[in-house]
């Protein structure tokens, strides 16, 4: 897992969001921007973590954030858990892993005692010129946005 740190310049990335719109990191130039990546949608800790950041929204936005939610899930369960959270920022079906391996995310996990593959659950915040200036390695799902402002 060969995963962004604190000064990298992001690489440019496209997906499709939850209603099949192409999203682009070029999108967010001169903005500041959050894409944290999660898991599986509507699993509890994902579900946590999604709507504390949502519930934080208006606060994160004032701040002058933008965000991006990140799965490998496909555009139909994405949309699904947006509808159903009323999330106010798109979601990326990252079904190719094309957004995944670009911030090394991707690796290694252990769950009850099995190993497996699977999506790390991080978060990394990226200044208006596209250079990473914080990575969460440790998401606490329920106070998140407490991480990302401090």
């Amino acid at each position: 897992m060969n995963t962004l740190k604190e000064g990298d310049k992001v690489p440019a990335f496209t997906s499709k969001d939850q209603d099949g719109n192409s999203i682009s990191l070029s999108d967010y130039a001169g903005k500041k921007l959050i894409v944290f990546f999660y898991p599986r949608a509507n699993t509890p800790g994902c579900t946590a973590e999604a709507c504390n950041l949502r519930d934080n929204y208006a606060e994160l936005q004032k701040q002058g954030y933008e965000l991006l939610g990140v799965s490998e899930d496909t555009q139909t369960k994405q949309l699904n858990f947006k509808n159903k959270y009323e999330f106010p920022f798109p979601l990326l079906a990252d079904e190719d892993h094309t957004i995944i391996n670009t911030f090394g995310v991707w690796g290694p996990k252990k769950f009850m005692g099995k190993e497996y593959d699977g999506i790390h659950r991080k978060t990394f915040i990226i200044d208006e010129k596209g250079i990473l200036t914080k990575v969460i390695d440790k998401v606490k799902t329920k106070d998140h946005a407490a991480q990302i402002l401090e």
